[in-house]
């Protein structure tokens, strides 16, 4: 699904010379690296904080963390994405719910969010999913006319651009209240770890979060908030700042790949192909809104877990990005929920499936996996 090697070849020299002198110097928390890693990813986005931490799932813990939310807080998010998003509002004793997507973005349904605000409600967490912003022009309206702080889950889309009705532009994360992101090895900005971010234009909400990463210390042994031990470590961050020049590269690689998969399953019955949020499906040649982290297809004559199975027997690697609704898995399930609530996430589970994606992609390889997805599904 990723070539992390193929990826480390264009970085090597950088990377094993930065460790080197990590190593060299002991400085492994908080040191140098970090720092700078910090400066250069807030000039990259546009945006006043960036706070790094230990990975994405403590960054959205530690933005609710930061917001000052309480127990039985009702937080608003996506049915359709991965469940560190609802297992942190568990964790905090917050209240899930939990909301259908659109059918063609996979992103939150506006229109659901709306319907499930209720005065217990204090945030909406939208997931940026596959990699491309979710409608945030009518999120942000929504937030404002309710109160409420709007936390975006930024995992998979960093480097995408949001262009909002008015024209203006901004990066992925820089948007609502707060935002966080992760820097597992396979996303788009990937470490060789754990890792993550929070960003934030909000001077005090920093500053409050800021001690929370650090077990609430602004200065030593001097406890101010209830905290968490989350730092990212100088390798990490020296790994990411030889990346970072390279990500609009890297996510610039990622959509001539979509295209060529795009134009590959062109005119497919039973084929649909991911659909951007401007409508350009990430053919058209300016298109800066999708970063596909993920290509994901839909299957719809009900033969998707069997192209699973014929892709792995062909050493395809293939995935199911999500197999099970959030609603339907033990640990979130409730009794609130009526399954025809989320007709399209229970829709969308049975017919996803997201083939390889990365920066190291060839025609060859391509060509390959769609001859192999297009002689199946239609044989």
């Amino acid at each position: 699904m990723v070539d992390l090697k193929g990826q480390y070849e264009g970085v090597k020299d950088q990377v094993n010379s930065s460790i080197s002198n990590i190593l060299d110097s002991s400085a492994f928390i908080n040191g140098p690296d970090v720092h700078a890693f910090q400066k250069e990813l807030e000039d990259y986005l546009g945006v006043k904080h960036v706070i790094p931490c230990a990975n994405g799932t403590d960054a959205l813990q530690i933005c609710m963390m930061g917001l000052g939310l309480k127990p039985g807080d009702e937080v608003i998010t996506a049915d359709f994405t991965f469940a560190a998003t609802v297992e942190v509002i568990a964790l905090l004793n917050l209240t899930p719910v939990l909301v259908d997507v659109d059918p063609d973005t996979f992103n939150i349904d506006v229109e659901a969010v709306e319907r499930a605000i209720t005065p217990k409600t204090k945030a909406i967490v939208p997931v940026h999913l596959f990699g491309q912003c979710a409608d945030m022009d009518a999120l942000m309206q929504l937030a404002q006319k309710h109160n409420l702080y709007v936390i975006e889950d930024n995992a998979q889309a960093i480097g995408a651009v949001h262009t909002s009705k008015d024209g203006s532009k901004q990066k992925a994360g820089t948007i609502g209240h707060v935002a966080s992101t992760s820097f597992f090895p396979s996303k788009n900005l990937g470490c060789y770890g754990d890792g993550g971010a929070i960003f934030t234009n909000d001077d005090d909400l920093a500053h409050t979060i800021r001690g929370i990463v650090n077990h609430g210390m602004y200065v030593r042994y001097h406890h101010d908030v209830v905290g968490v031990n989350s730092r990212l470590d100088s390798i990490q961050a020296a790994v990411l700042r030889a990346k970072l020049p390279k990500l609009d590269e890297y996510n610039e690689s990622r959509r001539r790949a979509a295209k060529k998969y795009n134009r590959a399953f062109e005119g497919q019955e039973h084929i649909i192909r991911p659909k951007t949020v401007n409508g350009c499906q990430g053919i058209c040649e300016t298109c800066d809104c999708h970063v596909f982290h993920q290509y994901t297809l839909r299957i719809t004559n009900g033969k998707r877990d069997a192209l699973a199975q014929h892709l792995n027997d062909k050493g395809i690697p293939c995935g199911v990005y999500y197999p099970i609704p959030l609603h339907k898995q033990k640990a979130y399930a409730d009794e609130r929920y009526n399954e025809d609530d989320f007709k399209v996430t229970n829709q969308l589970v049975e017919e996803v499936i997201s083939l390889p994606m990365h920066t190291e992609l060839d025609d060859e390889q391509i060509a390959f996996i769609t001859k192999t997805v297009v002689d199946f599904v239609n044989g």
